[in-house]
């Protein structure tokens, strides 16, 4: 006959692998998240990345002011008439406006570091949805802010440009270039402000979340603790 051991040994170490657990820190675990929010995040980054799209197009082609003959654009200036093609420089002074060259420069830079901006900002909101952990929404703020920054960098850049051609703006003047960065610097104000305001009402439902969860894990805890001591 052989006695049988470890039978308290077997239970108390079940309570103790328990407890192990329960120690495990809170900010380890994976966010729950609904569709709804999980829709609106997904949303915001296709609309950013859509902005991103318009904007380098339009900085690219860079015709924005139709005047009469003539058309203006952040890298030349162009003379149109009915019997020859038209005809570019790149020496925008020779456009016979006022500080044309220096002020499209500016916005030129403006509205390249724009986009420069919008796809860091644009990859800080991918990387923190693919790669989920404590940092994630930290990165989302990150993101948010630097679309933020590419409003006001490309929101200067068009205003330079209208500021500087004042003389010669119609609203029919402008090229459909231009009302694609419009777009673009739209886009960028609402999904940054829109990512501001989910991260934050999202956080405080979390917070409340964790604060019950936490409340349930030390009862659990002292119970396992008592159960270990006896």
């Amino acid at each position: 006959m052989v006695p049988v051991q470890g039978g308290k040994g077997e239970s108390t170490g079940k309570w103790s692998q328990r407890g192990r657990q329960a120690q495990r820190p809170l900010g380890q675990r994976r966010p729950h998240r609904s569709f709804f929010e999980t829709f609106i995040r997904t949303l915001i980054i296709t609309c950013t990345a859509l902005a991103v799209v318009l904007s380098s197009v339009s900085i690219c082609d860079g015709y924005w002011l139709l005047a009469e003959d003539r058309l203006f654009g952040l890298w030349r200036f162009c003379t149109i008439t009915n019997q020859s093609e038209p005809h570019c420089l790149r020496d925008l002074s020779q456009a016979h406006v006022p500080g044309l060259a220096v002020g499209m420069g500016l916005a030129r830079c403006a509205s390249a570091m724009a986009v420069v901006a919008a796809i860091f900002g644009l990859e800080l909101l991918m990387v923190s949805q693919v790669c989920e952990d404590v940092h994630s929404r930290c990165k989302w703020t990150f993101g948010s802010f630097l679309l933020l920054a590419s409003f006001i960098l490309s929101s200067g850049g068009l205003l330079s440009f209208v500021i500087l051609l004042r003389n010669q703006v119609t609203f029919i003047g402008f090229t459909l270039m231009f009302w694609c960065e419009f777009t673009a610097s739209f886009l960028f104000f609402l999904n940054a402000i829109s990512g501001l305001h989910i991260n934050s009402i999202t956080q405080t439902g979390t917070n409340q979340r964790n604060s019950s969860t936490r409340s349930r894990d030390l009862g659990f805890h002292k119970k396992v603790i008592k159960v270990e001591l006896f």
